[in-house]
């Protein structure tokens, strides 16, 4: 891909920001999901219909690592389906300073291209589900549901960084930090 005629920037964001927002969007994402689940279903979860209590302390980690992981997989998916070397250029990692999971995508993509990756997890794992747990009333989908729209803050503000742009302008994933390169093209 030639982009000579494309002026380039960097855009991060800050990560510890991130995952304040993730607990901003957390409180807000609950209470337009928990309060309609409540007038639809109310609230009846009882331990005595759980049968085995152990499974029930791991579970919600075991969910919640898988979640993570599948949180990736589809960016890496979605990533792979616009990149012009498909998953060669997918690359997956953990930024160990903060704790966070990430998916890079080492080829430039048009930018309407790279919102539909940085979304797909936000809407598949997190907004789905919850709006399918209010119709048919399942907590653990809901709380599934509630916490994986939240843990999508990080994408969430990537994309309000990105929404304004062109979207046949060409973006590139930082490959050390939360942000992206950005190429402009120069009129």
């Amino acid at each position: 891909m030639n982009l000579e005629n494309y002026k380039k920037e960097k855009k991060t964001i800050d990560l510890q920001k991130a995952n304040s927002a993730a607990l901003i969007y957390l409180v807000v994402i609950t209470l337009i999901f928990a309060i309609p689940y409540y007038f639809i279903w109310g609230f009846n979860f009882s331990l005595k219909n759980v049968g085995n209590v152990i499974l029930l302390a791991f579970l919600p980690f075991v969910v919640l690592i898988l979640g993570i992981i599948l949180h990736e997989l589809i960016h890496g998916l979605f990533f792979s389906l616009y990149a012009s070397r498909g998953f060669k250029s997918v690359k997956f990692g953990i930024l160990w300073k903060m704790l966070t999971p990430y998916c890079h995508c080492k080829e430039p993509l048009q930018i309407k291209n790279y919102v539909v990756a940085l979304l797909a997890p936000f809407f598949l794992i997190g907004i789905i589900p919850g709006l399918i747990s209010l119709t048919i009333g399942n907590i653990p989908l809901l709380l599934f549901g509630i916490f994986f729209s939240s843990a999508a803050a990080g994408d969430l503000m990537i994309y309000s960084l990105i929404k304004k742009e062109d979207p046949e302008d060409y973006v590139q994933d930082h490959p050390s930090e939360a942000g992206y390169y950005i190429f402009r093209k120069i009129s």
